[in-house]
């Protein structure tokens, strides 16, 4: 039997990755999955250069890559991405305790800064060296100074009672939260509700006239020294003494005023207080109280943007894709090598639809199994290999080796003998 002639209707591959790449089909963003780089011609040069480097690793001048120039592409632009998202966690760990609290933006479904967002000027956060600040720290100390009575962001609001006579038992509770209710024109009107409230400080206020003979300008003490309280009027003391003391002794001056000039002491129990003694005819007529209500951790006042709103987590720091003009040569050999192994990895996903081609005569085995496995184990190591240097430059790992290098610069002046001066 005669062997047959055979006529194919074409001698060469439908699908074959070309020599050179095209600049046409590059600057074309319907070529790339997302085409978020095409407007910048170096990364339109670059993918181009990368259909060539892929021709020549693969082989391409020896046996036919089935892949085409778009693929190539769009794993060049998928590694700009991978480098750009690893890059960006990196300087997230340095800039995290800084950004909390600051203001975050919103980002469209490629990750860029939309015109809508807040740092629409400055969209490009991620390129910024941020300045040092102690964040959470400072949120914190914020809550903390606020309880031992020395500021802080809390809201503190002020309310009043009448006294009655012969009645020693008042809920503050109550008070506060009727006033919350009806009286328009407190400060904390709507703000209470059933919320419980923390009672921060009592008082009442004295006449004027007991207010000068108790006070700071009365005759009855003196400000100078501790030991000299009542043996000088005020015009016949003239000790110097630091500021300091002069700041003790007006807070001590305020505290005796509340404690030791008064006759009136209470004491509180479930927001509900008791005044001793039994208020009577010559009783103060009202008193005053200092209060804070629980606070939502998760909104912000009205009164102090404390940042809540902004910066929480990696989800929220402002940190859109790196632009492409932005990254050196590290970056870009980076992006180059991860590129082809991604190739690899799409050249392997094709040949593995066929294990064998048969041809006359024989089989031909493709290499899918072999290309897969080796384009996972490089996409691991250059990932791992970034991961590694970016770690080891971090801002506390770069102050931890600039710390050793004056600590081994110290231990070798002190082994340098100094000159004698002969004057």
């Amino acid at each position: 039997m005669a062997v047959p002639t055979l006529t194919p209707a074409s001698q060469t591959p439908a699908i074959v990755l070309p020599e050179t790449g095209s600049l046409t089909e590059a600057a074309t963003a319907a070529n790339y999955p997302y085409g978020m780089y095409v407007a910048n011609t170096d990364f339109i040069s670059g993918a181009v250069d990368q259909v060539n480097y892929t021709y020549r690793k693969l082989g391409g001048d020896v046996l036919d890559i089935e892949i085409t120039q778009k693929n190539v592409f769009a794993a060049y632009e998928e590694s700009v991405l991978e480098y750009s998202y690893i890059v960006n966690i990196y300087q997230a760990k340095n800039a995290m305790g800084s950004a909390l609290g600051t203001p975050t933006g919103t980002f469209d479904h490629d990750g860029q800064h939309k015109t809508d967002s807040p740092l629409v000027d400055d969209p490009n956060m991620a390129l910024k060296y941020p300045k040092f600040e102690f964040g959470y720290v400072k949120q914190i100390s914020d809550r903390t100074v606020t309880e031992v009575g020395l500021g802080g962001t809390q809201p503190i609001y002020s309310a009043s009672f009448d006294k009655v006579n012969g009645v020693q038992d008042y809920d503050l509770q109550q008070i506060v939260q009727s006033a919350s209710s009806n009286d328009t024109s407190s400060s904390f009107y709507g703000k209470v509700g059933n919320n419980r409230i923390t009672i921060r400080r009592v008082w009442y206020k004295t006449p004027h006239a007991m207010w000068r003979f108790y006070g700071y300008y009365g005759g009855i003490n003196t400000i100078g020294n501790l030991s000299t309280y009542g043996m000088y009027a005020d015009d016949s003391t003239f000790e110097v003494i630091p500021t300091w003391q002069n700041k003790l002794q007006a807070m001590a001056y305020e505290d005796a005023i509340y404690t030791r000039n008064s006759h009136y002491s209470y004491e509180i129990k479930d927001n509900k207080i008791r005044i001793f003694p039994l208020p009577g005819l010559y009783s103060p007529n009202k008193y005053w109280i200092e209060f804070t209500t629980k606070l939502d951790p998760w909104n912000d006042t009205a009164t102090a943007k404390t940042g809540v709103e902004g910066v929480n987590n990696l989800n929220t720091v402002p940190f859109a894709n790196i632009p492409y003009k932005n990254i050196n040569s590290i970056g870009k050999q980076w992006i180059r090598r991860f590129a082809l192994s991604l190739s690899k990895e799409i050249l392997g996903q094709v040949r593995g639809k066929f294990t064998t081609i048969p041809i006359p005569g024989n089989t031909v085995n493709l290499n899918a199994s072999d290309l897969l496995s080796q384009a996972k184990d490089e996409q691991e190591k250059l990932r791992e290999e970034l991961k590694t240097i970016l770690a080891e430059l971090t801002y506390a790992k770069v102050e931890e080796e600039q710390a050793g290098m004056v600590k081994s610069a110290n231990e070798i002046l002190q082994s340098i003998p100094y000159g004698v001066y002969v004057g």
